[in-house]
């Protein structure tokens, strides 16, 4: 036995290994037939730290192959040496109770440190139990799990690339601050059940109107966050063409952590999409206008990130202004994590405008589409996030908590869950108190298992 696993989670965080292919050993002469290499998650990125050095023996035998001693008395032998303990940063129950809570979904659930970029947990669903990937019956389970329409080998967590839907937002009403576009208390978008201009119109549900940046998060306002894209794109008097807007508005979402990868230490990491001038001249010609690329600016047409991405952008809130590259591993035996996991990057915006955002986060919770994320222990922050499909829309949430000194920033993310607050805002919440308090209360147990026995109906 090469592997062993104490819990029935994680599959796709830990990986698997495998004997290696004729690949593996023309690209790395350590290896040779019947060796066993990482496949995937862990196992893969940390290949060369859990394999160790292998040992010899140079033997002396006589004419009938009996071993008759070490040749030079062993002058050549050279000893094993065992590969280094990794220690991760996942939390073993929230794991456990995310991957319980997606039961019969499709979907992802990450949670990070704030503060240093540790991954809490990684949840693909569906999932797999990673013993399978053990003994003589690897290879008959890998194939099943292979032809599975589920597609349960796709770790979706940051391989993934949806539309992040409201949840985009928060970065839009920081961005439209910084360019001074908007100013904290800019109420002159109004919001008719939406935007319409031009033909256009992109709907929105009921709420007051005018309002400023604060109740438009909290609300989810999409036409506020439609206007502010167009003025910004529409600003000669800043901006000499609206290629250039649009490459400022780029720099901005890049700044942020999305259209990139983060760097996590995981194989096969996805970048999402993050539209350009380049992107839509060739999509529209040189003469497109801001109406063409409207609902970027709530977080659908050509934008898609990774669940791993929109966590990170909790993360980066809940900072005010800054992120650590996420990070599976926590700590290398005898050695150190790599200088670009523990990095701090820091987004050109000033933090009284992330405060901003803060509040129309927490306003969402205590009397918006997140008010089921609310408890008498601490202080919530959430967004909540409807991301429309072609077929049934998904169920998005991102958030982070307490508010002042988080210790935890989630994404939920359901494919075809429907509203936000039908499953990414319970499924949010319950992480976060497992996670801050150690346990779910009576009620909140009750509500996770209502939760994990309800299960999507989907159509392959």
């Amino acid at each position: 036995t090469l592997r062993q696993y104490q819990y029935p989670y994680a599959a796709h965080v830990l990986g698997d290994v495998a004997e290696v292919s004729q690949r593996d050993i023309d690209e790395d002469e350590y290896y040779q037939r019947g060796d066993y290499i990482g496949k995937l998650g862990v196992e893969r990125s940390y290949e060369k730290q859990l394999r160790g050095n292998k040992g010899m023996q140079v033997l002396l035998r006589d004419a009938r192959g009996r071993v008759k001693g070490h040749y030079m008395q062993g002058r050549y032998d050279r000893k094993a040496v065992a590969g280094k303990d990794l220690t991760l940063g996942i939390d073993i129950e929230l794991q456990a109770l995310g991957e319980r809570l997606m039961e019969g979904k499709i979907g992802s659930i990450v949670a990070i440190d704030p503060q240093t970029g540790e991954v809490l947990c990684m949840v693909s669903s569906p999932t797999y139990n990673p013993r399978l990937m053990t003994g003589r019956k690897r290879g008959k389970h890998h194939q099943l799990l292979e032809r599975d329409a589920w597609k349960p080998l796709l770790n979706r967590s940051i391989m993934g690339q949806y539309p992040p839907g409201s949840t985009f937002k928060t970065s839009q009403g920081l961005t439209f601050m910084t360019e001074g576009i908007i100013n904290p208390v800019t109420t002159v978008y109004p919001c008719h059940r939406g935007f319409y201009h031009r033909g256009l119109h992109v709907g929105c549900h009921g709420h007051g109107s005018p309002i400023s940046l604060v109740p438009a998060i909290s609300t989810s306002c999409n036409g506020y966050f439609c206007w502010g894209l167009y003025y910004m794109m529409s600003n000669r008097a800043k901006y000499k063409t609206v290629q250039d807007a649009m490459n400022t508005w780029r720099d901005y979402m890049v700044s942020m952590g999305f259209g990139y990868k983060l760097g996590i230490d995981m194989p096969s990491e996805a970048r999402g999409l993050i539209p350009n001038a380049k992107y839509y001249t060739k999509a529209f010609g040189p003469s497109w206008a801001p109406i063409n690329i409207l609902p970027i600016s709530i977080g659908q047409g050509e934008v898609t990130l990774t669940p791993l991405q929109i966590a990170n952008l909790g993360a980066t809130i809940a900072n005010r202004g800054f992120y650590v590259t996420p990070h599976v591993v926590k700590e290398i035996e005898g050695g150190e994590l790599a200088d670009s996991l523990l990095r701090r990057h820091y987004v050109p915006v000033q933090k009284k405008y992330y405060e901003m955002v803060v509040a129309g986060m927490r306003n969402a919770v205590t009397s918006g589409p997140c008010r089921s994320a609310n408890n008498p222990w601490y202080e919530v922050c959430g967004k909540t996030g409807t991301a429309q499909n072609r077929g049934h829309d998904h169920s998005v949430f991102m958030g982070f908590a307490p508010r002042d000194n988080p210790k935890i920033a989630v994404s939920v993310y359901v494919e075809n869950g429907g509203w936000g607050a039908i499953y990414g805002v319970p499924i949010g919440a319950l992480m976060m108190e497992q996670y801050i308090r150690g346990e779910l209360s009576a009620a909140s147990e009750q509500k996770a298992q209502t939760i994990a026995d309800r299960h999507i109906q989907y159509k392959f």
